[in-house]
């Protein structure tokens, strides 16, 4: 991964914030890295006295936050917030609203107290794909634990709070200067420094490290060849719209890369693994529809059904989603994205194309493996991830 630094541009920027803006937007330009929303920075200053955790505000994509796009936090509030035993999604949100110093600021991120409780200055946090790549491998564990031998490395949880609860256990008698950086399972990476150059850097150098682990051990040949396969789209789009209950927008992605995972073996198990970060469930539903033959009107309500059966098995007062796809995957002919415009089906062909080739990838692995069905749900109806897109 190629490293974006630019002294003479770091040079111009006046204060930790100003640096803090800048190694962001550095961050945000590798969708290798991030991708929609995905990921979030801080840093903490000293402000009238008291130390503040400058977080990045919900709705901000690292790639264009302006300074104005992170939540001053009091640090103090946040430390004890991780203390506590349990705390409710909404209880957090108040909370951490309550402590801010400037009350026009933005939202702080779901992840602020994990950030507070990271001793160092500056903090990066991606969802990169090489990392998510080699941790949804069947064998993850033992290759991340290989490959990282000075990270602290953190199961799968619930982001947020319990997330940032787990950690503050795991770190109570714990040598920080010792630790490179923390690796989430399923989920990301963050590292930290007193140094903004040098946190960046040991991003860069720590992803690049897992890109050269996958060009070694999951090396991919994609398809060069031409559709095998048809599909009646104005049928689709007539049934998709009367389960969605609005117009749809339409796109076909019939990539190399597209024609390659649709032309798998067994595509109904291959293709509906689940999510490559957990965020991504908000936008992809867990499984997109997936079209072996020309009878789309059986596969939809076949879909629908399963997914009114995934929704009875673990909801308690949850009210269900619309239970029609987000997107499909169709036999050698490519995968189609539907949204309700083209902002929103180029944003899912984004995370649709990074998830094909992490799946491919974690094949090459032992096999791709996402987080469980429970774990999937949870995010799915967890209400901090259900507010980014009303917000949209």
């Amino acid at each position: 991964m190629k490293n974006l630094w630019n002294e003479e541009e770091a040079k111009l920027c006046k204060t930790n914030l100003d640096l803090r803006v800048y190694s962001s937007n550095l961050l945000g330009q590798s969708d290798a890295l991030v991708l929609h929303g995905g990921g979030n920075t801080s840093v903490k200053s000293m402000v009238d006295g008291e130390e503040i955790l400058f977080v990045k505000g919900s709705g901000w994509d690292l790639v264009s936050i302006k300074a104005e796009g992170f939540s001053p936090v009091k640090l103090s509030t946040l430390l004890e917030m991780a203390k506590l035993k349990a705390l409710s999604d909404t209880d957090m949100v108040t909370e951490q609203k309550a402590a801010m110093i400037d009350k026009t600021a933005p939202n702080p991120s779901v992840e602020a107290i994990l950030h507070a409780l990271i001793p160092f200055k500056v903090v990066d946090h991606t969802h990169a794909d090489a990392i998510v790549t080699i941790s949804n491998s069947k064998d993850g564990t033992k290759h991340i634990a290989t490959l990282f031998p000075n990270f602290l490395i953190v199961p799968y949880v619930m982001p947020g709070f319990i997330l940032a609860h787990m950690i503050y256990e795991m770190t109570k008698d714990f040598d920080w200067e010792s630790c490179e950086g923390i690796i989430l399972h399923n989920h990301g990476i963050f590292t930290f420094d007193d140094d903004a150059k040098k946190s960046y850097d040991k991003m860069i150098a720590a992803v690049s490290r897992a890109e050269i682990f996958l060009e070694e051990q999951a090396n991919i040949t994609l398809e060069t060849t031409e559709p095998s396969s048809t599909l009646d789209i104005e049928s689709l789009k007539i049934l998709l719209e009367k389960e969605k209950g609005h117009t749809l927008t339409f796109k076909v992605n019939q990539s190399p890369l597209a024609l390659t995972y649709a032309s798998r073996d067994n595509l109904s198990s291959f293709a509906t693994r689940g999510v490559l970060t957990p965020e991504h469930i908000i936008r992809t539903k867990r499984a997109p529809l997936v079209l072996e033959n020309n009878n789309l009107e059986e596969a939809l309500s076949e879909y629908i059904a399963a997914y009114k059966n995934y929704f009875d098995t673990f909801a308690t007062d949850e009210i269900m989603l619309n239970p029609a796809p987000n997107y499909a995957v169709v036999k050698n002919y490519g995968v189609i994205l539907f949204g309700k415009n083209e902002k929103e089906v180029n944003i899912l062909n984004d995370i649709v194309e990074h998830t094909m080739m992490t799946v491919l990838r974690a094949d090459k692995l032992g096999g791709y493996q996402s987080i469980s069905l429970k774990d999937s749900f949870e995010m799915e109806y967890w209400e901090l991830e259900q507010a980014k897109l009303k917000g949209k």
